[in-house]
């Protein structure tokens, strides 16, 4: 590593040695390419540094998870939330302190500084197969010979939307449009005064109804679940007995949170039928537990009510609601903003030529990509972190803890093919 933390290769990145592209600027690209570059390999990174971060998050909005679960991972000391936190004079940080996504989205690009090095903004057009290397298109027309490709492009592409519901935005849901999907937000109190329907129980949709309910929107949530559910205040000093009837880890208190934290590679290994139960099981729609006061009491919540059918028409937009709760049987309102999750589906992922997405073996019983584990996918080469590996680790990888398994286990497999790849050539 240089003085100033970035790897002896920042300068290869346009030299004869073929470099690991990596698609995507989030958490889980940072700290892959943080790890290449200490391996010495010749890397470039293309995307907005934290983009989704700082432009898909609405504003005043808090991370769900504690301190301890949001590091960023580098392989050397002083690249953790609580170093930047010291370094800029911060009050420090416990799990009784909600994170600002701000604050989060500073760290990312303080640590991008300190340990990645240069960010390319240029948008990835295409990714097709060339030899045992790739070749790589860029939005600008550059082409270039990649040894390798990683893919930590993130939610990008992945939201979900009812397809009860897709009518009322029929060139796609959009901030302006009568539907739209809690990611492309940045701004709520643009509702002030509108009458809005959430659709969704989870940490999107209550936190969103909140800001939209405090920026003098009129809110109705729609949860599908007979109850909504909240996290726990974490207990700072928790009694032995306590630690054994539910071990502590980053993502909760839990022998189940505990085992997919500590041991991804062995979730990777179960049964399929088995890692599948984990994901729909494991860590469902909930609240942080700083949320409540904001929510519970304040906010329209209608719990076992879901939408039947949905019309617009001219005093705004009609939805007849079903379930076995006991709200109302119509609501009508101005807007309906979508907190329904995403698709982990590798056909998102546009950038990847079509042949290579069809010759990608998938997840029996999901759409993402079967990996090994190194990260790599059934095509030599090609590598997918974060969210789209979720299928094959389980869910930690949805979550930023993450990082610091992941990017352990690509870099060197990609640095040593990169190697490889050299040689040959």
């Amino acid at each position: 590593m240089g003085p100033d933390g970035r790897g002896a290769a920042d300068a290869n990145a346009s030299g004869p040695a073929a470099p690991v592209a990596v698609i995507g600027a989030g958490p889980y690209g940072l700290s892959v390419a943080a790890h290449l570059r200490a391996a010495g390999a010749a890397v470039r990174v293309f995307g907005v540094v934290m983009g989704s971060w700082r432009h898909d998050m609405a504003s005043g909005m808090f991370l769900k998870s504690t301190p301890d679960a949001v590091d960023l991972s580098a392989p050397v000391p002083g690249a953790e939330l609580a170093d930047f936190v010291r370094s800029e004079g911060l009050q420090e940080l416990t799990e009784l302190t909600p994170i600002p996504c701000t604050l989060f989205v500073r760290y990312g690009l303080w640590f991008q500084e300190r340990h990645v090095g240069p960010v390319e903004e240029t948008r990835v057009a295409s990714v097709t197969q060339a030899g045992s290397g790739f070749t790589v298109r860029l939005e600008d027309g550059e082409e270039f010979t990649a040894s390798a490709v990683v893919v930590a492009s993130g939610l990008t592409g992945l939201a979900q939307v009812p397809q009860n519901l897709a009518h009322l935005a029929p060139e796609g849901p959009a901030a302006d449009a009568l539907l739209s999907h809690t990611s492309q937000h940045a701004d709520l109190s643009v509702y002030a005064d509108k009458r809005v329907a959430v659709i969704g129980g989870g940490q999107s949709a209550l936190e969103s109804a909140a800001l939209m309910q405090e920026s003098g929107a009129d809110v109705d949530v729609l949860v599908r679940a007979e109850q909504v559910i909240f996290g726990d205040r974490p207990e700072l000093t928790r009694s032995r007995w306590q630690r054994m009837r539910a071990p502590s880890s980053p993502l909760g208190p839990s022998w189940a949170l505990a085992g997919v934290c500590r041991y991804p590679d062995l979730v990777r290994r179960l049964p399929h039928a088995t890692r599948g139960y984990v994901m729909r099981r494991l860590l469902g729609p909930s609240g942080g537990w700083w949320l409540r006061e904001r929510v519970d009491g304040v906010v329209r919540i209608h719990t076992g009510r879901e939408v039947a059918h949905a019309e617009a028409g001219p005093d705004g937009i009609r939805l007849r609601l079903k379930g076995p709760g006991a709200g109302p049987s119509e609501l009508t309102v101005d807007h309906v903003l979508a907190a329904t999750g995403y698709r982990l589906d590798i056909d998102a992922t546009h950038f990847l030529a079509p042949e290579l997405r069809a010759a990608l073996v998938r997840v029996p019983g999901a759409r993402g990509p079967r990996l090994s584990s190194a990260f790599e996918s059934s095509i030599p080469g090609l590598y997918f972190t974060g969210n789209l590996a979720a299928p094959a680790f389980g869910p930690m990888m949805r979550f930023v803890v993450g990082t610091r398994f992941a990017a352990s286990k690509i870099a060197p497999a990609a640095a040593a093919r990169a190697r490889r790849h050299s040689a040959a050539t």
